[in-house]
């Protein structure tokens, strides 16, 4: 150890080593600093020294892994610590029930017209919907059989839907078949893709921006899920959504754009309005393949 203290004062001033003279250029000076350091660095330390060492590096993990799960594993929404943590007022409550404002005719349930331009898969099967339309024959009508709406269609599908907000998530439950959606607005970022578990509303996690809430969804399901009339959704369907208060609170509008690469170019974009109604409650659902197998509407003759 003495020789490397001497070394270390040589670099430090540029002396001699035991009375030679060492000509240093940077690279030589850089060389020798990292040489110094990895023989101070593996000097042998004391049991206590390594203890403390040990304990420190043992902490330092324990807070890795602990800030790891708390990315992937969040504290729950109704958590009363998550429920109480301060934070800014919401400029909007959308507690209440609301329902689909369809004033310009029933079909503007829809998401479409205008359509962004379809890939060929999803414009064979936009066409084959448009047909069995006008010939007044169900296409892909997989809610008539019980499937979930999705999103999209679980916001327009004609019935109320109640709403539930609070500081760390807003609830949602349709009319139709009791679907849930859930918007998680305590900061947590998506689930990792190779945990997440897909499902037809898929995971919304939102954010305030002014006073609008813009909300953010993906990893939904693909099977059985369509939109308007049969229109397909891959697994790189991806949803945003601007959602704002006009008319003195009483109508909600929902601005939605919409990606699916292996579907259609671009963005699809649709402009959605709810109006308030305080005299309805959500009640229970159930939807079972009995009930519906008379309907005609869920046969294609």
């Amino acid at each position: 150890m003495a020789r490397t203290g001497e070394l270390c004062r040589l670099v430090a001033q540029g002396g001699e080593l035991e009375g030679e003279m060492i000509s240093f250029n940077r690279a030589t000076m850089a060389a020798i600093s990292l040489g110094v350091g990895l023989l101070l660095s593996a000097a042998p330390s004391t049991p206590g020294q390594q203890t403390a060492q040990q304990a420190a590096q043992q902490t330092t993990q324990q807070a890795a892994q602990q800030k790891e799960n708390t990315a992937e594993f969040p504290e729950g929404a109704l958590a009363p610590d998550n429920l109480a943590k301060p934070r800014p007022k919401a400029p909007f409550n959308l507690t209440g029930t609301w329902t689909v404002d369809l004033s310009a005719g029933f079909a503007s349930f829809m998401f479409g017209p205008p359509y962004p331009k379809f890939k060929p898969d999803a414009q064979a099967a936009y066409d084959a919907g448009k047909k069995a339309a006008a010939e007044h024959k169900a296409y892909r009508d997989d809610i008539g059989h019980c499937y979930p709406a999705g999103m999209p269609m679980l916001m327009t599908r004609v019935w109320p839907i109640a709403m539930i907000q609070l500081p760390t998530a807003i609830y949602m439950v349709s009319g139709f078949e009791n679907g849930l959606r859930i918007i998680y607005l305590d900061g947590r970022q998506h689930t990792p893709p190779d945990i997440v578990v897909r499902s037809y509303n898929g995971d919304s996690v939102g954010h305030w921006e002014g006073d609008t809430l813009v909300v953010d969804t993906n990893s939904m399901t693909t099977e059985h899920h369509w939109i308007d009339q049969g229109i397909p959704v891959s697994d790189e369907f991806h949803m945003i959504e601007r959602m704002r208060m006009v008319n003195d609170g009483k109508t909600l509008e929902i601005k939605y754009i919409m990606t699916d690469p292996k579907n259609w170019d671009g963005e699809w974009t649709s402009t959605k309005r709810w109006n308030r109604v305080d005299d309805t409650d959500i009640t229970e659902v159930e939807c079972t393949p009995d009930l519906n197998q008379h309907l005609l509407s869920t046969h294609d003759e």
